[in-house]
Parts: C-alpha cells; structure tokens; sequence
C-alpha cells in the first residue's frame, strides 16, 4: 500500500475505535495484531485485546474525541500525534466518574501490512489524565 493509504488506514483507526465500530476492527485490525502500551495493566492481541481496551475507555469515558495534530508516515510505520479528548463519566482505573472534561496528549505508531494494522506503539499522557479525574495529586 502507499503511503497516503497508510496513513488513511492509521486515522480511520480512531474514528472507528470511538464509534466501536466491529466491522471495521474485523477487516482492518490482524489477527496477530499486537499493541505495545506500558499504561495498560493488560495485553491488548488481537480482535479480543482491541475490544477488551474499548470495554475500559468507553466504560471510563465519553464523548470522547481524537483531534489530529500530527501524521508522519515512512515505509509501513504511520505515527500520529492525537489528543484524547473526553468526559470521565464512568469508573476508571479505581476512581469513579467525576464528570470532568479531560484532555491529554497521545502518540501512536501503527505498522501496517496491506490493509490491516499489525502492530501498535502506544503513549498516552495517563499522569495528566489521572491529575485530571483527581487520581492522583496535581
């Protein structure tokens, strides 16, 4: 694939990760799909990591929006520069919804094969986020 579809491929992942949209996961996320995440407490392989990873951000948060800042692509590597942008309406990570509107910064590096994403890189702002839910302390 080219590199515009590359990066296609990369962005489409965000819109279809907010909208839990199955079909999508089904015809572009590879079986052996992994996602590298040192925020995680858990794996996330294959359809079932994805899903399980949309089961614990929708169940934390909603409204949630993924403005673009940035995409560089090389090869078959797309790293994008995101916010995540969302209400903290449900329990996350042992601290229950406080309403508050959080926003924080994100890079992800997708590796791509075909028309499938392969391998993911992610870094999330996770101290900001919990600072923002009152987690942790400022």
């Amino acid at each position: 694939m080219s590199i515009a579809s590359n990066k296609a491929l990369a962005l489409a992942y965000f819109s279809a990760f907010r909208d839990r949209n199955e079909e999508w996961w089904d015809a572009h996320i590879a079986p052996g799909f992994i996602r590298h995440d040192p925020g995680l407490g858990f794996a996330v392989e294959g359809l079932a990591g994805i899903r399980k990873l949309a089961e614990v951000l929708h169940g934390g948060f909603s409204d949630i929006a993924y403005p673009i800042v940035h995409v560089v692509a090389e090869g078959d590597r797309v790293l994008v520069h995101l916010r995540q942008v969302a209400t903290h309406s449900g329990e996350y990570e042992g601290t229950p919804a406080t309403d508050t509107r959080t926003d924080i910064e994100v890079m992800d590096l997708f590796r791509v094969e075909g028309d499938q994403l392969v391998e993911h890189w992610a870094l999330m702002d996770n101290l900001t986020l919990l600072k923002q839910i009152g987690a942790v302390d400022a």
